[in-house]
């Protein structure tokens, strides 16, 4: 590395004070982020004080921010700090900085940057072509003079980029943080001389910024003025997009004539306003000059339509202090309030409609106090290394501290529970090691001269390894478990080229040496999508692999204005003068429109047919009450902001309470039902109490969960191999071992999963089903082999979209897709499924070649279903004002039947009082049902129903009545033990095992019948069904009699084929792997042998290949290296015999419930009529076939009427789960709910209440093509949808200084969404609290890291907490995304391997509509 070194004020340096910044990652002019200047470390407190600095601080916020190459952004930082070195102040006023606030001061033998936070930087002289390197900022420093760099300088082709006239010009100086540009222009205002001077005037003794070039060449221009009062400002500023920005400023003189102005024309006195200022403040020297306005007067794209206003104003006080900030609306967004005595001191700051925080100091100029009327107060006390911040909850944290200035750092905390974490750093403030409260030390190794992280290892050893090229990007990445990510780049630093784990490959191009944004890419399926983007970076249209064409509109604030994709599918999207989305309509004219309070909060949404939903908020903009139809739920908060106290829309509450960590502790439920939390010192949970039952939680060094105990027995446990890849989980189920075993590729992909079941005595194995799962070429889980089935290959196009299925070699299904790639005919043998849609995307119609199941379907303005027409009847919705299902009017030829659904406000089943004019009911305050009109219901503790009786009326004699089903639980909440009894007589008895996961694999049912004495009595011997499951998809149910197996359609819980196998036929199927019997034949004595492994499963492999005539050529040259060929292993393998199956295809409703079985010659074997709640209303089965799937996820029990769903057993009957919702309010606020409208949503996990539709789950039917008008933007990858989500939030995440999380879900087709984002904490979110829909995959997960991480950890890497959720196998996820205040867009696999690692996600505090 050449070039001189640079000093920091105070290091090592006889110039000068000291300075008070040194943070690595600073980036000079950083319009964004705690920015060293105002908090070395990267620690802020409340909203927000540098307590190391014992100042009040203001990280950027933002006032312009248009998009565009090289945007103009009109950010301010604020910090009451005083340097002993200060630069003048700037436009602003005092204590306030903007990013062209950047000097360099010429010396004799020394060059003094500052930066527009206050921070001075050391430089020797620099002789022309030199360059001076500060390694704690990393930043350069360069001398113009010279056409080249050394050939071998980091900056080389940086420098090229680099008009030519700059480059030799020995009087300019140049700066940048990064290979990749930009370069900050350090010149000089030209000034117009004199009539008299002759000669020209020399150069000023200091450089100025003006303007930024980028390694495109691409320029921003920082217009000064050369004479008159403004010489030497700023006046305009052209950006990258070429449009021009005036900046209007204002002499103190002309601001207090104004003021004297105003008061002449209200008719008010004049307030003191001073003609002049003192020329001098504790922030530096002042010229009183101030920026009064920014206008955009010109814009290249929108030439004839300029705003009518300026994009921002500011009003001052009369000391030339910022008072108040106007948006582009004119509206008053911003407001600041001064010390009396100190000018440019804050002492209260407030954003409109939000309540003022005030500040107090001592002396010494340090805050003190932060007082929030509305929220946490702080208190401030200042000792030599240790500071303490103590809030008005009394909690109490303690920094301690080494280093001085800018290398100060928090090197101990000590929370407020008295755990201590610690860290430590380099010479130059990089963070090298961080120890948790636990003791446990993550090692952090940044390279040298750069400071970019190169090694990580974490406490248990395992470690991520990190490399990068000649101009500090990304080229390599190993984890701990040897997978690696590739990249590679063009001679611009554009990305060409990434090179997954799993070995997939994508290509960007680029067809604009100008521009960094990819004109295509190519995937792994060599499948192209191709953009355009207009001059102002923004997205105008994506052409994907078919060649089908999506267009954006945006306005000039680069807001989104239309969408337009094919088959003329438009939305349409309006804003106010303040940039607020205010309506969004469709193709058929449908509007939604949205209000907001002062604030900016949402407090209403006008559905198209005037309905409103309502919310209100607190001070701090939380929400605090919703209504909806008339019903209300409300929320309160204590002063930390955290929830306290839910209200029902039944009146009845839900209380928290957490600790001094804000950590849940305890939960009281609307029923009563407590449950606590405890966590250890590192905040994992490790014994939680529900009623009464205690589970503890057991982790090994890499926080991985290895067991669970309850009741002081053993529950689950997990193994892991070395690679850190879960292998293995099992439990005890009612007497019995069952495990659940993962096979992976050397890629770390999932190729198998397999379930046993075994003796609780003799161990004996008495079940096991495996599904494996195979990859193609491409990369691409394409195939999917069953446990005793052919393979199941899906056909797809494109990026995979699906065109058809197989079932080993045997086509059955084909799909035709239009332009938006929905499905529109489905063809299986002789049945054919024709669907429409309509002008707005919803589903129109399915009609089959079979008249009588054909469907019409009819919405409302509010999407809502109101109809379903079939030759056979007509069903017509009422819904209520809250989007519940109300009534269903039924039509037929002698038949006109109305039956209403009645629930009280928090949606529990009601007897309808049309039906039941007695009943005086009117609400279930606890949400226990405990009678209807048929039962009475009763409950345990756990809020789990123990009994059902029938309701005999008084009076009424009843011999077949007086039934009692009694259900009992294991410790998980799982239904274990079923019975049915009558007269205390029983008539059922069924009991359940389940593996580790919840999923059911057996049932045991007895029935009553007559003995050999005639006696009636329980039957001896149970009948036994097993079940064998894919994931969450149940695909296998085996009896004495029969195996039927399910296929689903791909991501879906949409049964698509069925297979039926008899039990005596699969007997005949069995037989020796090709390992078992080279195995049991391969001793030297014709004994048997054991192999290793790894050779059995490349055994494995290669059976697989020759079943499949598939051989590849890896396998033929490991078979040649052994002397042996595929014919002779060919010889030695068993024969297959494939028994005789019966197939058929599941056609199914809009939501995935089982109408008919179409056999292969297109005749209707089975087929069923349900109504909207999963019952049975008819069934005609003239081939008595089995068909016990009811809605998606639903399996029907005949023993006890109840459905099984996955985590809980639904009662058809009453519409709703007998046990409460394993993930808690997760899955809304009433724990028993099934979805209230059931005739669009579904549930197929028994979790949570999802609008599929809304939430972007589904892709076909009904759901799907509402879904591509209200749903979630799809993309297909996940890269891109990560972007879009951090795209979307970063900015708010650094205003509010709170991480935002959320999932990137996969969707039945294969695409790509995210869920909204959830607010966590200032350190802390949580991505799995914004679950993925129902009937969708979760693949991944993203976060960002607010302004900053309170010395926690660095904001711009993982912290360790992310490291344990993403390399969690619980958590399942293949990815984590990251946002960082500085911009960086970033991500680990489940590794924790980095993948991901660029710029361009917005780092400024976006807290007005101008952008």
């Amino acid at each position: 590395m050449s070039g001189k070194p640079a000093a920091r004020q105070g290091d090592m340096t006889q110039y000068g004070g000291s300075i008070v910044q040194g943070s690595a990652g600073v980036r000079i002019g950083a319009p964004t982020g705690v920015a060293c200047s105002v908090c070395p470390g990267g620690v802020t407190s409340g909203h927000p004080v540098n307590p190391l600095l014992g100042a009040k601080v203001l990280p950027g916020e933002t006032d312009i921010a248009l998009p565009g190459p090289l945007p103009f952004i009109l950010s301010r930082t604020y910090s009451s700090y005083r340097t002993k070195t200060p630069a003048p102040v700037g436009s602003l006023g005092p204590g306030w900085k903007m990013p062209a606030d950047i000097r360099l001061q010429l010396r004799d033998n020394t060059l003094i940057l500052s930066d527009n936070g206050g921070r001075s930087l050391y430089f020797e002289h620099l002789f022309p072509g030199e360059d001076g390197y500060s390694r704690s900022e990393s930043l350069w420093l360069v001398r113009g003079g010279v056409a080249k760099l050394d050939e071998g300088h980091r900056l080389a082709a940086l420098w090229q980029a680099l008009p030519e006239e700059l480059r030799l010009s020995p009087h300019r100086y140049l700066a940048t943080n990064s290979p990749q540009g930009p370069w900050w222009l350090l010149g000089w205002c030209e000034r117009v001389p004199e009539a008299d001077e002759v000669l020209p005037a020399p150069l000023p003794p200091y450089r100025v910024l003006t303007g930024l070039v980028d390694r495109f060449g691409r320029t921003q221009t920082f217009h000064r003025e050369a004479a008159g009062e403004f010489s030497g400002e700023i006046t305009g500023v052209t950006d990258g997009a070429w449009r021009h920005f005036r900046l209007v400023l204002t002499t103190q003189a002309q601001r207090a004539e104004e003021a004297r102005q105003q008061a002449i024309s209200g008719g008010t006195e004049p307030s003191a306003f001073p003609d002049t200022l003192p020329g001098y403040t504790e922030y530096g020297r002042d010229n009183g000059i101030r920026l009064s306005a920014v206008w955009l007067t010109h814009d290249p794209e929108y030439p004839e339509n300029l705003p009518a206003a300026p994009l921002v104003r500011y009003g001052w006080t009369p000391r030339g202090e910022l008072a108040v900030v106007y948006d582009r609306s004119g509206k008053q967004v911003r407001s600041f309030t001064y010390d009396d005595k100190y000018r440019g001191r804050m002492v209260a700051h407030r954003h409109t409609g939000r309540p003022e925080i005030r500040y107090r100091y001592d002396s010494d100029g340090r805050v003190t106090e932060q007082l929030n009327p509305a929220g946490l107060s702080y208190t401030y006390q200042y000792e030599k290394d240790r500071i303490t911040i103590t809030d008005s909850l009394d909690r109490r944290e303690v920094l301690h501290t080494q280093g001085e200035a800018g290398l100060k750092r928090v090197v101990k905390k000590e929370h407020a529970d008295g755990s201590v974490t610690q860290s430590q750093f380099d010479a130059v403030g990089r963070l090298r090691a961080q120890t948790d409260a636990a003791g446990r030390t993550t090692e952090y190794s940044p390279d040298v001269v750069t400071g970019l992280i190169t090694r990580i290892t974490t406490p248990d050893g395992r470690a991520s390894a990190f490399y990068y090229n000649h101009h500090n990007q990304l080229t390599s990445a190993t984890g701990p478990d040897g997978l690696e990510l590739r990249r590679e780049y063009d001679e611009l630093g554009r990305l060409i080229q990434e090179t997954a784990p799993d070995g997939d490959i994508t290509r960007y191009r680029y067809d604009n040496p100008h521009s960094d944004l990819p004109c295509a890419t190519e995937d792994a399926t060599g499948s192209r999508k191709t953009m355009t983007w207009s001059r102002y970076g923004q997205l105008l249209s994506f052409t994907d692999c078919s060649g089908y064409v999506t267009r954006y509109d945006h306005d000039r604030f680069g807001q989104m204005t239309a969408v337009h994709r094919e088959e003329g599918l438009s939305q349409y999207r309006a804003y106010d003068s303040r940039g607020q989305l205010i309506a969004v309509k469709d193709t058929q004219g449908h509007e939604t429109r949205y209000e907001y309070n002062i604030a900016g909060d949402l407090t209403a949404v006008i559905a198209p047919d005037g309905s409103r939903n309502g919310t209100q908020y607190d001070a701090w903009g939380k929400a605090v009450r919703t209504t909806q139809g008339g019903l209300t739920r409300s929320m309160e908060y204590d002063a930390a902001g955290r929830v306290i106290r839910l209200t029902s829309e039944n009146g009845s509450h839900t209380t928290f309470r957490y600790d001094v960590l804000d950590r849940l502790i305890q939960e009281t439920g609307f029923d009563g039902r407590t449950q606590r939390y405890h966590h250890d010192l590192t905040g994992k949970l490790i014994r939680s109490e529900d009623e009464g039952l205690v589970t503890h939680w057991h982790y090994d060094e890499a926080d991985r969960l290895t067991h669970r105990t309850v009741k002081g027995e053993t529950a689950e446990r997990w193994q892991y191999d070395e690679r850190g890849w879960l292998t293995d989980i099992s439990h005890i189920s009612e007497g019995h071992r069952v495990a659940v075993h993962y096979r992976y590729d050397e890629k770390g992909r999932l190729t198998g999963e397999r379930q046993t079941v075994h003796h609780p005595q003799t161990e004996a194995l008495l079940w096991q089903h495996e599904t494996r799962h195979a990859y193609n070429a491409q990369g691409l889980a394409n195939r999917c082999i069953p446990d005793s089935l052919p393979a199941v290959e899906w056909l797809t196009y494109g990026s995979g979209y699906l065109a058809g299925m197989k079932l080993g070699d045997t086509p059955l299904v084909e799909y035709t897709r239009d332009r938006l790639h929905r499905e529109t005919l489905r063809s299986f043998g002789r049945y054919e499924l024709t669907t429409a849609y309509t002008p707005a995307g919803q589903l129109q119609s399915q009609h089959l070649n079979s008249l009588l199941s054909d469907r019409d379907y009819t919405w409302n303005d509010n999407g809502e279903l109101i109809r379903i027409s079939s030759p056979r009847q007509t069903r017509s919705y009422s819904y209520s004002t809250t989007g519940r299902l109300t009534g269903v009017h039924t039509t037929a030829a002698n038949l006109d039947i109305r039956i209403p659904y009645a629930t009280d406000p928090a949606g529990n089943r009601l007897p309808d009082p049309e039906l039941h004019p007695d009943s005086t009911l009117s609400m279930w305050p606890d949400n226990r049902i405990a009678r209807d009109a048929h039962y009475l219901y009763r409950y345990d503790r756990h809020g789990r129903l123990t009994e059902k009786t029938d309701l005999i009326p008084e009076g009424v004699i009843r011999t077949d009545d007086e039934r009692t089903h009694r259900y009992h639980y294991d410790s998980q909440h799982r239904l274990v033990h079923y019975t049915r009894t009558q007269y205390e007589e029983p008539l059922v008895e069924s009991r359940y095992l389940y593996d580790p996961l919840g999923r059911r694999v057996a049932k045991r049912v007895w029935r009553r019948e007559r003995d050999l004495t005639g006696w009636m009595s329980l039957s001896r011997k149970p009948q036994v069904t097993w079940y064998g499951w894919d994931g969450d998809r149940l695909t296998t149910i085996q009896n004495d009699r029969s195996r039927i197996q399910t296929i689903y359609q791909p991501g879906s819980f949409t049964p698509l084929i069925r297979v039926e196998t008899a039990t005596g036929e699969l007997a005949k199927t069995q037989r020796r792997s090709l390992a078992d019997a080279l195995q049991q034949s391969g001793g030297e004595d014709g004994g048997s042998v054991v192999f290793p492994p790894v050779l059995v499963q490349m055994l494995d492999r290669l059976e697989s290949e020759i079943l499949a005539d598939r051989v590849s050529e890896e396998s033929r040259r490991w078979l040649a290296s052994c002397g042996l060929t595929v014919e002779q292993m060919q010889n030695q393998m068993d024969p297959v015999y494939t028994p005789a199956r019966k197939i058929h295809l599941y056609h199914c409703d809009h939501r995935g419930l089982p109408l008919a079985l179409i056999s292969t010659e297109g005749a209707t074997a089975w087929c069923a009529e349900y109504d909207e709640w999963g019952n049975l209303l008819n069934e005609e089965n003239p081939h008595q076939l089995q068909q016990l799937i009811r809605l998606p996820g639903q399996q029907y029990d005949e023993e006890s009427g109840l459905y099984y769903n996955r985590h809980r057993y639904y009662d058809p009957l009453q519409g709703r789960y007998i046990t409460q919702d394993p993930i808690g309010l997760k899955g809304g606020w009433n724990l028993y709910g099934y979805q209230l409208n059931p005739i669009s949503d579904i549930d197929p996990l028994g979790l949570s209440m999802w609008e599929d539709a809304k939430s972007g789950a589904c892709t076909n039917g009904l759901c799907g093509t509402l879904s591509a008008m209200i749903g979630p933007d799809k993309f297909d990858s996940i890269d891109s949808t990560a972007y879009d989500a951090l795209n979307k939030i970063n900015s708010q995440s650094i205003c509010e200084d709170k991480e935002f999380a959320g999932l990137i879900c996969k969707d039945n087709s294969g695409r790509y969404f995210s869920t909204a984002p959830n607010r966590g904490e200032r350190k802390g979110s949580y991505p799995f609290n914004s679950p993925c829909p129902n009937g969708t995959e979760k693949v991944s997960a993203y976060h960002t890291h607010g302004a900053d991480s309170h010395g926690e950890y660095w904001d711009e890497i993982f912290s360790g907490k992310d490291e344990k959720i993403v390399k969690s196998k619980d958590n399942n996820i293949k990815s984590f995304y990251l946002g960082t205040p500085s911009g960086n867009f970033k991500a680990i696999d489940n590794h924790g391997k980095e993948i991901t690692n660029r710029k361009g996600l917005p780092n400024v505090c976006r807290v007005h509509g101008n952008m």
